[in-house]
């Protein structure tokens, strides 16, 4: 006599094909009964939230070692401030000199906050909700429209600040200033030169958003990029603001 063999109902919808409009379980985002069995495959279904988060992340790492690299810089400015020497005349003597800051340093710093708008414009442009919306639908690309002006802006300001600081530089220059010439050009060069080199890389990521807004079809890439450039810039600009308050008190 034949064993008769009943199945579960959960063992037929599992292998149910999914006719008749029902899904089968294995495509239920949570396993059909709301289980963990299934948790590992749909961990790797990471959507555009998910890969904003960790290119922010990363982005953040990042520059906490800039930040690290600038912070040492600075506690090197405040020793240095107030080393000194004795000559033989017994004379006490300061090492550090007033370094008068190149008056164009104001122009730049304002071309950077302003180039810290432009670029904002940019980064809020590709999330717009309502145009968003008409990318979703297939109505062409407003998201890239509005922004690639915006970011182009922020392009030319970016230059014109690195244009600035060798035109800075190149009047120390002229007056003899040189990097060697006391601890505090020393601190200038170094910490002017470090930021520009920063900034650079920050034109390097305007020209990558610009490329991506042409070419990219996908709106969930290119909205991280410029999002990624935006939070990138909007650092160098505040850091380079802190940075010339000190150039400031070291006259």
């Amino acid at each position: 006599m034949s064993a008769t063999i009943t199945q579960a109902p959960i063992d037929v919808e599992r292998k149910d094909p999914g006719s008749g409009g029902r899904p089968p379980v294995r495509r239920r985002p949570t396993g059909g009964g709301g289980g963990d069995e299934n948790w590992e495959r749909d961990q790797s279904r990471r959507g555009p939230r998910d890969l904003l988060t960790r290119c922010r992340m990363g982005l953040g790492a990042i520059l906490a070692g800039d930040l690290i690299f600038f912070f040492c810089l600075i506690l090197a400015f405040y020793a240095k401030q107030h080393a000194s020497h004795i000559r033989m005349e017994d004379q006490y003597i300061l090492d550090w000199s007033p370094l008068t800051v190149p008056p164009i340093l104001w122009i730049n710093t304002a071309i950077l906050v302003l180039s810290a708008l432009t670029m904002e414009m940019a980064r809020r442009s590709v999330f717009r909700e309502f145009d968003v919306m008409e990318e979703w639908l297939g109505l062409g690309r407003p998201t890239s429209r509005r922004a690639f002006p915006w970011i182009v802006s922020t392009l030319v300001l970016g230059c014109l600040f690195i244009a600035g600081q060798l035109i800075a530089w190149r009047q120390l220059y002229g007056e003899g200033v040189f990097m060697a010439s006391n601890p505090n050009s020393h601190f200038f060069y170094l910490v002017t030169g470090a930021h520009t080199l920063h900034l650079m890389f920050g034109v390097g990521a305007l020209l990558i958003a610009l490329i991506a807004l042409r070419s990219s079809r996908r709106m969930e890439i290119r909205q991280v990029i410029v999002d990624t450039a935006g939070w990138y810039w909007h650092v160098m600009g505040m850091l380079w603001v802190f940075l010339f308050g000190l150039l400031l008190l070291a006259q």
